[in-house]
């Protein structure tokens, strides 16, 4: 899954898949749930700023959204045998989950006080996708390389699934923390501004950068 160890010795190959294990168990117990941490620190920001009575739907809708986007490829990495087609629509949903981003604070920033905690937290929402998704590409390197024409496999186009699948208890756990942290908490969220759109909109002093 990491490459090829033709030219290794033994004991730099228990190395190399020693140094995988540790990169995928970091990729899955710690850097899974600190990005879904994360997204939850950021709809309790949402909420105290008041996201019903400023910016309201579509800020909401917009965070839907970007949850739906990391998603996809989340899901896709941990059913599938990682082939480059997965590694294209992984790449591809970052890039259009960094636009997105990018819209959700143009829009937010005129109509919503954003704190500079919050802030501060979606750096951690930008940077941990792109740090998983790299080690993802570190870990299948060849499958990667082949998207060029080079490497020592050919490309796969498909999908194929993993195997062995992850522990049923992984999935569960992982399951309970994306519908706890993110799936109920965005859910809210939305409702509460669908529930309030007809009340008239707060106006907060929205501070501005200096010149």
């Amino acid at each position: 899954m990491v490459g090829s160890y033709d030219t290794a010795g033994p004991g730099e190959c228990e190395t190399v898949q020693d140094t995988a294990e540790t990169t995928r168990n970091f990729v899955l117990y710690f850097a899974m749930p600190l990005w879904m941490s994360m997204g939850f620190a950021d709809y309790l920001c949402h909420r105290a700023t008041q996201i019903e009575r400023t910016s309201g739907l579509q800020e909401s809708l917009l965070h839907s959204l970007l949850l739906m986007e990391m998603a996809i490829p989340v899901a896709l990495c941990l059913y599938f045998e990682v082939t480059p087609l997965i590694l294209v629509l992984m790449i591809a949903a970052f890039l259009v989950h960094e636009a997105t981003a990018l819209w959700d604070v143009a829009y937010a920033q005129e109509r919503r006080q954003i704190w500079l905690i919050e802030t501060h937290i979606h750096s951690y929402l930008g940077v941990l996708p792109f740090m998983m998704g790299s080690f993802v590409i570190c870990l299948n390197w060849n499958q990667f390389l082949s998207l060029f024409g080079v490497g020592n496999e050919p490309p796969r186009f498909e999908l194929i699934w993993k195997q062995p699948q992850f522990p049923v208890w992984y999935h569960l756990l992982l399951n309970g923390l994306l519908l706890v942290l993110l799936v109920i908490p965005y859910a809210e969220e939305a409702w509460r501004c669908l529930r309030t759109r007809h009340l008239p909109r707060l106006h907060p002093v929205v501070p501005r950068p200096a010149p």
